[in-house]
């Protein structure tokens, strides 16, 4: 994946979050960024954003419990989902406002 098209997904996801959740605070950790709610403690992270050679993931840290109808959410371990974006249109196929809503009201 370019460095420019990794830029403007990670990007826009991170005005969605500061539209949902002004007050969360981003930390690198684990090869990229998670995002934490706006208390003190930054290892309880509601998700994050990694780059990887073929597309960007979006992780979310409860997302098993996520009302996901159309099945867009990946993952099998005991909490944690994750969306994958290969291009910037990919945020919107796949719902990300909504998944970023649920991850802030958990």
């Amino acid at each position: 994946m370019e460095k420019a098209e990794f830029s403007a997904i990670e990007g826009a996801t991170k005005k969605m979050i500061n539209e949902i959740a002004p007050d969360a605070r981003y930390v690198s950790k684990y090869g990229g960024e998670v995002f934490v709610p706006p208390e003190d403690d930054d290892n309880q992270f509601v998700g994050g954003i990694f780059g990887y050679k073929d597309h960007v993931s979006l992780e979310f840290s409860e997302g098993v419990s996520f009302n996901d109808p159309d099945g867009q959410l990946e993952g099998k371990g005991k909490n944690r989902r994750h969306l994958k974006f290969q291009t910037l249109m990919d945020l919107e196929a796949k719902d990300v406002r909504n998944f970023l809503t649920q991850a802030f009201a958990t």
